[in-house]
């Protein structure tokens, strides 16, 4: 995939982090996220029942957000597939059109030899 992470994935860590039970700078931290992109997506989780405040001042997953982490797991798993099979594909391709342009500079050879063979008889 690129190398940049898009919304659910985002989501996605921030959930995982938070399944052990995490204070605020700790998601921001290991979830590799500026304080305005935290601020944006921890209101996103809770505002979505996928994560709670404790009065500890921790965050904690919610039985929706564990559902939540198990279905963008198996999106992952059938992109990362998805995407493999797109490569085979590609790279298919791309061994067909070098054939094709192989056979172009093959047939000229292959002309070339049939007027050579004209030449001698």
């Amino acid at each position: 995939m690129s190398k940049y992470r898009d919304r659910l994935q985002i989501i996605a860590d921030i959930l995982l982090i938070a399944s052990r039970r995490a204070r605020k700078t700790q998601i921001m931290y290991q979830g590799n996220l500026s304080y305005r992109l935290l601020c944006r997506y921890l209101g996103e989780v809770l505002d979505a029942g996928l994560v709670r405040f404790e009065n500890e001042d921790c965050y904690v997953l919610t039985g929706k957000g564990k559902e939540f982490l198990s279905r963008h797991e198996a999106y992952s798993k059938r992109c990362k597939r998805l995407e493999e099979r797109l490569n085979h594909v590609n790279n298919e391709k791309t061994v067909l059109e070098k054939m094709c342009s192989n056979a172009s500079g093959a047939g000229s050879d292959l002309n070339r030899l049939d007027r050579n063979k004209g030449l001698r008889k």
